[in-house]
């Protein structure tokens, strides 16, 4: 068996340089350095196929340069991001703040993710 990871696309055997993870909960796919471990739930790339990857309508591609530094074994960087992006996505319980009431911020209506939807001053 080969050390040398492959494309992960059908029928393209050229070595593999970059790995692409997508984050469904913010319709993103991360594309970066070729990760130090093979995932079973992200896809390895040649330069090519890197190159030309495009994402489905309202998606967003997040290309992360390579390290121009001296490669090292490490953690995997972008499993990292991935995984912050999931974990920011995440609904996250409030705990209010000093002098307000339990219900939040009286400004703020809803909120979905990061974002919030705030009342308007007229009301």
């Amino acid at each position: 068996m080969s050390s040398v990871r492959r494309c992960s696309r059908t029928a393209c055997g050229r070595p593999a340089v970059a790995t692409l993870t997508y984050v469904y909960a913010d319709s993103t796919a991360v594309l970066g350095p070729l990760a130090t471990y093979a995932e079973p739930h992200c896809y390895d790339l040649c330069a090519e196929h890197a190159e030309r990857l495009t994402a489905p309508r309202g998606w967003e591609v997040v290309r992360l340069a390579p390290d121009a530094g001296p490669l090292r074994r490490t953690s995997d960087d972008l499993e990292a991001l991935a995984n912050a992006v999931r974990e920011a996505a995440r609904p996250q319980e409030r705990t209010p703040r000093q002098g307000r009431s339990p219900e939040g911020d009286p400004t703020e209506v809803g909120r979905r993710g990061h974002l919030r939807v705030l009342r308007s001053p007229d009301n």
